[in-house]
């Protein structure tokens, strides 16, 4: 057997995720260079400062300021620098000059990922991004090759570790969100600006690239509706735990069809969602991450792992390393994007789903057969009404007696979100309605 030269690989980025790639490339490289048929050489480590300090010990001659001359040399280049810029046009000159690309960065595939993926196919290159989605997990092989002949028609995720951790803890500990966001930095699972994690970026993007995938159909990250989870409150999680549901932030893709139209097409949206204790996805507990894929032939499938983390991402780094590694030895130009089917993406008007709307409410009669009326004008159907009562104040002296209100927490059955929008912009406006409290959407029932 003729042996092949070795492949040299090269690392932009030596943070977290970029050192233990690093570390466990020298540290097994026997191991890999058995499991691939050639040496895989890591050549540099492109960094800002070769001086700064590390928290893995690497040799020092690896580091590296010149980016150019590192990608140039590279047959494989990994690429964990994050962002946009200059991440994109390292990668488009990688591959430009003939290497194969690894990357973990979900910002640049859910905003430039049509353009990576036509040069990749222009030039033969092969593109691999499985840590770029759910850390550890592997989900985008499955949806891309293994489920490739079925039909995914939903897919409900938690792809971030930091909003799961954080509705945990309201719910197990009854925390509020800031102690327990405040919990989450101590424990490295937040970071300094936490913007990102808890407004639904992150997932945001992330469900602009479980889309694309799922639906061959490319999902620009603009049509992904998003709501983080800044907004959501104990009273929420408490009543959520009384009606035997816990909130997580979900990032949903699904296929649907537009009411009005008749028109089949997909739907990509992060919201906080209510999710029936008995779901799989409500027993995903701290920092773990977890994908439920519906599919036609298949049925139900769960993925549930470690989300983040440094040694855990370079799992998926250097799993998609070996896929690459093993192909390029073998010969023959990458496999091209299924972006094909062209669906269109409709927005968050369009999906069905349930919901649980709470209303603060005058204690009157008729207050019930009223805005149960509201709800029906629109056509939303009502499941279910509980009511807690808050006692009215006494007179005093100086004020006039307070009247006693009402909690309403009113499910209803499937309903548009268009249909649902204007029924809550009425209840706003109705006299008998202090406040509309909040509105969850409930998924996975």
């Amino acid at each position: 057997m003729i042996e092949y030269r070795n492949l040299r690989v090269a690392l932009l980025g030596g943070g977290n995720v970029g050192a233990q790639v690093a570390r466990l490339l020298l540290e097994q490289s026997e191991e890999f260079a058995n499991r691939v048929g050639a040496g895989l050489e890591l050549v540099g480590i492109l960094v800002r400062d070769v001086d700064a300090e590390r928290t893995v010990d690497l040799p020092h001659e690896l580091f590296t300021t010149d980016a150019e001359s590192l990608i140039l040399g590279a047959d494989v280049v990994i690429e964990l620098l994050g962002g946009i810029e200059p991440a994109r046009s390292y990668i488009l000159m990688a591959m430009n000059s003939g290497a194969d690309i690894v990357t973990a960065n979900k910002a640049l595939l859910a905003t430039h990922g049509p353009e990576l993926f036509a040069v990749a196919d222009q030039v033969g290159a092969q593109l691999n991004y499985e840590a770029a989605v759910a850390g550890a997990i592997p989900i985008l092989r499955p949806l891309r090759d293994s489920l490739g002949g079925d039909q995914i028609n939903r897919i409900l995720g938690i792809v971030n570790g930091t909003t799961n951790f954080i509705l945990d803890q309201m719910d197990t500990a009854g925390d509020t969100l800031e102690e327990a966001l405040a919990t989450a930095t101590d424990l490295g699972y937040a970071e300094a600006d936490p913007t990102a994690d808890i407004g639904g970026y992150d997932a945001a993007q992330k469900a602009a690239i479980l889309a694309s995938l799922a639906f061959h159909t490319h999902v620009p990250l603009a049509s992904v509706y998003r709501e983080g989870i800044t907004e959501v409150t104990p009273a929420q999680i408490e009543s959520a735990r009384k009606a035997g549901y816990v909130v997580k932030l979900l990032a949903i893709c699904e296929r649907i069809t537009d009411a009005a139209t008749g028109q089949a097409g997909v739907s990509a949206r992060v919201y906080p969602a209510m999710v029936p204790r008995s779901h799989p996805l409500a027993a995903v507990h701290g920092a773990n991450n977890a994908v439920f894929v519906e599919a036609e032939s298949a049925g139900s499938l769960m993925f549930y792992g470690a989300g983040a983390g440094g040694v855990e991402t370079a799992s998926a780094v250097l799993g998609d390393l070996v896929s690459l590694a093993r192909r390029h030895i073998a010969g023959g130009p990458g496999v091209a994007a299924s972006i094909h089917a062209d669906l269109p993406v409709f927005d968050i008007g369009s999906i069905t789903t349930r919901y649980a709307v709470t209303l603060e409410v005058t204690d009157e009669p008729g207050v019930l057969a009223t805005l149960a009326g509201v709800f029906s004008d629109h056509g939303v159907s009502l499941a279910l009404v509980e009511q807690s009562m808050t006692p009215a104040r006494p007179l005093t002296s100086s004020h006039a007696a307070v009247p006693s209100t009402a909690t309403l927490v009113i499910g209803t059955h499937e309903a548009t979100e268009a249909a649902l929008a204007a029924t809550v912009t009425d209840l706003a406006a109705n006299r008998f309605v202090t406040t509309v409290a909040s509105v969850l959407r409930v998924e996975g029932a």
